[in-house]
């Protein structure tokens, strides 16, 4: 089940602030919430916590594609072990038990990027990994 837990929206940066196939670091609601552009401008947004190297890196990752069971996947790699998280959901490409919270885009007509809530709190995740809210 997916929910949204956030009606409000944080303005974080421009589009073109965000190098194509790039991220960049923005404070949402006290979390640190790593931000990515595709060549074809398209926006995702995920906690920027690794949970397997314990540290907030993600949007230094890599960002790149992999089919998945047939279907292209945009993903980022985390710069430390190179674990892949799918940029729509979260999900690690390289362990089915471990997902990273993903938050809702938008991105309005004059380019300016908004973050809004969590879509979704992944339920399994690495002991000691992933972000809380209060």
């Amino acid at each position: 089940m997916t929910t949204t837990h956030a009606a409000t929206y944080t303005t974080v940066c421009r589009l073109d602030d965000i190098e194509p196939e790039g991220g960049v670091l923005a404070l949402v609601a006290g979390e640190a919430v790593a931000v990515f552009r595709t060549y074809d401008d398209r926006v995702f947004a995920l906690s920027n916590y690794d949970p397997y190297s314990r540290a907030s890196v993600l949007a230094r990752g890599i960002v790149g594609t992999r089919t998945v069971e047939g279907d292209e996947v945009t993903f980022v790699a985390s710069p430390m072990h190179k674990q892949a998280f799918d940029l729509s959901t979260g999900q690690c490409l390289d362990d089915a038990a471990v997902r990273v919270p993903t938050y809702d885009v938008q991105v309005t007509e004059d380019g300016t990027v908004l973050i809004g809530g969590l879509i979704d709190e992944p339920a399994a995740r690495l002991t000691g990994g992933g972000t809380s809210s209060s």
